[in-house]
Order: C-alpha cells, then sequence, then structure tokens
C-alpha cells in the first residue's frame, strides 16, 4: 500500500500558511487606505477603483504568463515562491515613495504579477505534503490567504489617526518576511508531481478536459463574487456611517470589512473538512448557495440592526470562501499529473479575469441605484451557476477521483 502520510507535513502546513498570511498582506493593502489615499493624492474615483483593479489584473497576467511557460512545473516552487514574495514587498513598499496615480496603478499592477508566483504554486507545494486530507489542507491555505487579504483592513482599523503609511510599511514587512520564510523554512513534500518541460500547448489542453472544466466553471462562479465583495465592503460599510440610519457593526467600516474578510478563515476551515468527508462537489455548491442568499439578504438589512447586519455579514464571509480551496483540489485530483501546477495556475488567472469585471461592475451598479444598499445583487448569478456546474461534476464518473471517491 502507497504511503499517503508524510511525516512533518503538519508543521509544514503551518509554516507555509504563516507565509502566505505574510504575502498576501499586499493584495489589500492600498484598498484599505483608498479615502487617505484619495485625500493625499487627489484621486478621482476611477483612479481609486484602479488601485484595486491594477492588482487583479496583475495577478491574471502573472498567471496566464507563468502557465504558458509551465512555470510552476518547471521552477523549485520554494524558490519561485520567495522571489516572488520578494518582488511584492518591493513593488508595495514604494508607494510609501508618492509617485503619484499613474505611478502607483503599475506598482499595484506589479504587485499582482508578483503575487502569480506565490498564491498557485502554494496550493501545488501544500498538495506534495498531503495526499489523504488534502481538502482540509488546502482550506487551511486558503484560510491563510483569507487572513492575509483582510490584514491591511485591522491595522487601518488599529492605527486610525496615523498616516496611511503605516499600513503600507506592515503589509510589505510582512511580505519581506514571508520571502525568506519560503527560502529558508520551505521544501516540496514527498508527493511531488512530475516535472514538465517547456509546453504552452498544455495551457490549453487543461481547458478542455470535461470534468476539469466543469471544476473550472465552479470556480468562476466563486470567484464572480468572492473579490467584489472583498473589495467593496469597505464602500459599503461607509455608505452605512454616512446615511447615519444605524451603528456601523464592529464600530467602523474597516472593522466591518476585516471581520468580513478574515471570518472567512473558519468558512476555509469548515469547507476543508466538509470536503473531505461529504464531497467536493456538495460542499461547493451548497457553500455558494448560502453566499448567494447573503449577497441579497445584506441589502434587506443595511438600515439595520446592525447586529443583523454583522451576522449576515459573518455568514457571508464565511460561506464566500469556504469552497475556494476545493476547486484547486479538485483540479488537483482531476487533471494530468505532470501538468497541475499549470492547470491550477490557467484555473486561477481566468478566474481573477472574471474579478476585474465584478469589480468595476458593483460600483456602477450602486451609482445607478444611487447608493450601495443593493449593488451586491450584481454577485448573485456567478456562485448559482458555479453551483450548478458542480452538482454536473458531481454526477460524471471521473467524480470518483475526488476526495477519494467523496463526491
Amino acid at each position: 500500500m502507497a504511503q499517503r502520510e508524510a511525516p512533518g507535513r503538519w508543521g509544514m502546513l503551518a509554516v507555509i500558511c504563516v507565509a502566505v498570511v505574510g504575502a498576501l498582506a499586499t493584495w489589500f493593502s492600498a484598498t484599505a487606505v483608498v479615502p487617505e489615499l484619495t485625500s493625499a493624492w487627489g484621486l478621482s474615483a476611477s483612479q481609486a477603483a484602479w488601485l484595486t483593479s491594477a492588482v487583479q489584473i496583475g495577478f491574471v497576467a502573472g498567471a496566464l504568463g507563468s502557465s504558458l511557460v509551465n512555470l510552476p512545473d518547471i521552477v523549485r516552487l520554494p524558490r519561485l515562491m520567495a522571489a516572488s514574495a520578494l518582488a511584492a514587498g518591493l513593488s508595495n513598499a514604494a508607494l510609501l515613495l508618492e509617485p503619484g496615480p499613474g505611478v502607483a496603478v503599475a506598482l499595484r499592477f506589479a504587485t499582482g504579477v508578483a503575487l502569480a508566483g506565490v498564491y498557485p504554486p502554494a496550493l501545488k507545494l501544500m498538495a506534495t505534503w498531503f495526499v489523504r486530507g488534502r481538502g482540509l489542507a488546502l482550506g487551511l491555505l486558503i484560510g491563510a490567504l483569507t487572513l492575509g487579504s483582510s490584514m491591511p483592513h485591522l491595522v487601518r482599523a488599529a492605527t486610525e489617526g496615523l498616516a496611511w503609511e503605516a499600513v503600507v510599511i506592515a503589509t510589505s514587512a510582512g511580505t519581506l518576511a514571508a520571502a525568506a520564510l519560503f527560502l529558508g523554512a520551505v521544501r516540496e513534500g514527498p508527493f511531488a508531481f512530475g516535472r514538465a518541460v517547456f509546453d504552452p500547448r498544455q495551457a490549453l489542453r487543461v481547458l478542455a478536459d470535461r470534468p476539469v472544466l466543469l471544476a473550472n466553471i465552479g470556480y468562476f462562479g466563486h470567484m464572480w463574487e468572492l473579490y467584489a465583495m472583498w473589495a467593496w465592503m469597505l464602500a459599503f460599510g461607509t455608505a452605512i456611517a454616512e446615511a447615519g440610519v444605524a451603528p456601523v457593526p464592529f464600530g467602523s467600516a474597516s472593522m466591518l470589512s476585516f471581520v468580513a474578510v478574515a471570518s472567512g478563515v473558519a468558512g476555509c476551515i469548515l469547507g476543508g473538512a466538509l470536503s473531505d468527508r461529504i464531497g467536493r462537489c456538495l460542499t461547493t455548491a451548497g457553500l455558494m448557495a448560502v453566499s448567494a442568499s447573503c449577497a441579497v439578504l445584506i441589502g434587506f438589512a443595511f438600515d439595520g440592526p446592525s447586529w443583523l447586519l454583522g451576522a449576515i455579514a459573518v455568514v457571508w464571509g464565511i460561506s464566500i470562501v469556504g469552497d475556494s480551496a476545493q476547486f484547486s483540489a479538485a483540479v488537483t485530483e482531476l487533471a494530468d499529473t505532470r501538468f497541475v501546477g499549470t492547470a491550477v495556475t490557467v484555473q486561477m488567472g481566468l478566474g481573477f479575469a472574471l474579478t476585474v469585471v465584478s469589480i468595476w461592475l458593483v460600483p456602477l451598479v450602486a451609482e445607478l441605484l444611487g447608493g450601495w444598499r443593493w449593488s451586491f445583487v450584481v454577485l448573485v448569478p456567478g456562485p448559482l451557476v458555479g453551483a450548478a456546474a458542480m452538482l454536473a461534476l458531481r454526477r460524471r464518473p471521473e467524480a470518483v477521483r475526488l476526495a477519494g471517491g467523496a463526491r
């Protein structure tokens, strides 16, 4: 019987997760201080939105570019992740030079490109340590990503009254520390995937595989909702504060954003545990149904009571990202083992491309409707389509390869 548990895997999981928290803190570092940057740099509404969208676009460019050359499959993962985290930290720190809107957007783009060398490779790296319990392990990794993404909002809430530079300094320092961890403390596990050679055509082949395609459609529906909610919860909370109809839950718009995003850590653990027990498809479809419901319900609670709004935000935060790791886990189980890194990176590149559209669309809908109250309703179709795709995958014979037969 083949070995299915690697010695030291949980310790390595902990190290990788800590490093991912540090690296991903740069993702929303500018978004968390957009009000301050708007005042300091005289940003227009369009320029402020580009500070968020540029990271997404950069990530897409980095992910698709690395997948075309099969970078995650031909370069040692710890080295790739260390170099990428270093680049992300330096690009983020360059904002301290106050370069102006145009250069700042370019720096955010560069940060996104660099993060494409951290996040997708981390998923493949984790899979080299886990065969049994892979869903939970990847759930914990996405939980680390979620916590890292929420950290700028926590830093902003904790440093209220201080200059915006405090957020940039803290997130840059965390990312540089992550680079040192990736280089000095992380290594690939014993369940390594086959080493690939350069083959640009493989990026297209992974999309032609029907089971992988269905898992990707599920992921795309999930991504349509996820980053738009994460990006605009601060604006939603600010609108509540300005309306004055009810107290902002958790004390401020920044804390509401932090709690809504960070609560997803619990969702990732829950989703990982459920996925290994009841199946990838049922877990993802169920969580997407809950998150779609929250996208509607949060509008009804805009006027309060604040406890209800806070509760919906927490449930939404848990459900919106709780299934995220399972789409990647599904690809590692369904795709050609020689090109797992490429398959995961293609999935993420296209999924993040969709986030650019949804991030752009939500404030546009808010403007058309005259306020933020119902702006999140435009996100509902994504998780509904995603849930349908995962249920279709569950009916296919190839689904027996998921989680050792747990569909």
